[in-house]
């Protein structure tokens, strides 16, 4: 097999397509998340900085609350180096303890709220939290299971806590019908976080902390197996905010509205709804349930400008009855990840909106951004872009990864810069496979570069289906289910077969009031794959497995099959 002579990867030629003003590497700053909010405070004192069903809380309110919630966390005991677990949807408690935690040197452990007590446990434990954030929805259950971990502390909001006066007012009225608020059994050690903020003086004082001090434990999202947690410092997170801040040069500092929709709990909503909007000093416009109806709300009433969504977000707006009569002009710029847009939805919402959506990609592994397409340059469709400054990047060989693959050719995507992990808590096989000794990442992602520097995900390395010896990659079948006027998401994994070994079997839903048979997606695909990439069963479903972020749970979906 011919391989690389290494010069495509360490001559970096995607820098040449690098729009003009993003630099080829960054002036890194040595400054904490929290001392970002306490700039954009300084600069920006009555700017909006998270904007809640209506209700507005200004940097400087931001900041003086985080400083009471350091002081009670420090109150409590919590101390330099001690997980603190929250447990929110995007609400304003959920950003106001991240910041208190990473203000007195804690480290920060963000779940999901729609995860079972055993996810939940694992990751209690595995980090070993001994204080929790919650919502009143959950609080009951997670007295409960407290014993079983090593939390002492519960502290926990309602959505009803933070409203507009008449909201407030409303929603005693509503909230328990719509199961958006809880009666909460009193229980040692369980306090109500707006009445800790109401009586606890604030702390300004920044822990001594160093730059490579863990921040967090971010725990994967499970998609391939049980949840990792990854530690990130807070140079990861520092920097990873810094690399972004100078690909979007067209978005300046004060000036913009952020659509706050990608959960916080997750890496993406984490470094970039949040972190990038406090770095940058923006409104940011929280939402807790990112359904297509409270997103067009959320973007026409608070005129949203920069708005990163996953593509169910996107595919969801669109197929909405309220779209046309929406205004979302507003947005300017839209950044996609998590899983690949279909070039049809691109065009669909950029025409509706004006907008520019820029496709990207990354992992928790990496904070999560490595690539993103050019805003103001060449977008590729299909393309995740090129690596972010100080990012490097090469393709190698699935079964030697020592060995650099030619533009063009697939291998596995590997990866290298200050955005990267420290490795796994307490999973150091997990780390020495995943990390190489001279510090990059492997991502278990199938890839390849083109000859203008631009990189291409094939596939994850475990969805690989081996078929008659050869490598079929579902996301090649994919890309043609989701070309179908009929078809509104799809996706492929592997069952055994007879002659084949292995062969694909698509799930498939159909948008509304359509219909075909199994017969026809097959004959379909028959027109545009070779034969041996033809799904052999077709699967119609009402809904797809997904995760927090809207990605396919292939692994649940070959689980069921395997049942």
């Amino acid at each position: 097999m011919k391989v690389s002579d290494r010069n495509d990867y360490a001559q970096k030629i995607w820098l040449n397509a690098y729009e003009q003003g993003v630099t080829h590497s960054v002036d890194f700053q040595e400054v904490l998340m929290p001392q970002y909010l306490e700039e954009s405070t300084q600069t920006f004192p009555d700017h909006p900085a998270l904007i809640f069903q209506g209700f507005t809380l200004s940097f400087k309110e931001l900041n003086e609350m985080v400083a009471k919630f350091a002081a009670a966390l420090k109150g409590f005991g919590v101390e330099k180096g001690d997980s603190v677990a929250i447990l929110l949807p995007n609400v304003i408690p959920c950003v106001v303890a991240y910041y208190a935690t990473l203000k007195i040197g804690g480290i920060v452990v963000l779940n999901n709220p729609l995860y079972s007590d055993r996810e939940l446990e694992h990751q209690f434990t595995d980090s070993n939290a001994t204080f929790l954030i919650t919502l009143d929805l959950l609080a009951n259950r997670m007295v409960k299971l407290r014993g079983k971990t090593a939390i002492k502390t519960i502290v926990y909001t309602s959505i009803g806590d933070y409203l507009p006066f008449a909201k407030r007012l409303l929603f005693p009225l509503v909230a328990k019908r719509k199961g958006l608020a809880a009666e909460v059994s009193p229980a040692p050690d369980l306090y109500k976080f707006k009445e800790l903020i109401a009586k606890t003086p604030p702390d300004y004082t920044q822990a001594d902390v160093d730059m490579d001090d863990v921040a967090m434990y971010q725990y994967t999202g499970g998609t391939t197996g049980v949840s990792k947690g990854v530690i990130l410092t807070h140079r990861n997170i520092s920097y990873q905010i810094q690399q972004c801040e100078v690909w979007f040069t067209t978005f300046k500092r004060g000036a913009e509205v952020m659509l706050g929709a990608l959960p916080i709990f997750h890496v993406f909503g984490m470094s970039i709804s949040m972190n990038l909007a406090i770095k940058m000093g923006w409104a940011n416009v929280l939402v807790p349930k990112p359904q297509p109806e409270p997103l067009l709300e959320a973007i026409s009433k608070f005129k949203v400008t920069f708005a990163p969504m996953v593509p169910t977000m996107y595919i969801g707006i669109l197929d909405h009855p309220d779209l046309d009569h929406t205004d979302l002009t507003s947005i300017k710029g839209c950044f996609s990840g998590s899983a690949p847009l279909p070039l049809d939805v691109i065009n669909n919402f950029q025409e509706k909106t004006g907008s520019i959506i820029v496709e990207g990609f990354g992992l928790t592994e990496s904070t999560p951004v490595t690539h993103v397409n050019p805003f103001n340059g060449v977008r590729k469709p299909g393309s995740i872009g090129v690596p972010i400054p100080n990012t490097d990047c090469k393709i190698v060989d699935l079964e030697d990864n020592t060995r650099e693959m030619p533009i063009g050719e697939s291998g596995e995507l590997l990866i290298r810069g200050p955005q990267v992990m420290k490795g796994y808590l307490k999973n150091p096989g997990e780390t020495k496979k995943t990390l190489t000794p001279d510090g990059f990442l492997c991502t278990g992602d199938v890839a390849k570069m083109d000859e203008d520097g631009y990189f291409y995900i094939v596939d994850r390395i475990k969805d690989m289906i081996i078929s008659g010896g050869y490598n079929v990659y579902p996301r090649d079948i994919e890309e043609v289910l989701f070309e179908h006027p009929k078809i509104l998401e799809a996706c492929c994994v592997g069952i055994p077969h007879k002659k084949r070994g292995e062969a694909a079997k698509a799930f498939i839903v159909l948008k509304e009031d359509q219909e075909m048979t199994a017969h026809e997606v097959i004959e379909y695909c028959n027109t545009k794959l070779a034969k041996y990439k033809l799904p052999v069963e077709v699967e119609f479903r009402h809904e797809l497995p997904k995760s927090n972020v809207g990605k396919i749970l292939k692994k649940d979906l070959r689980t069921q099959e395997k049942n």
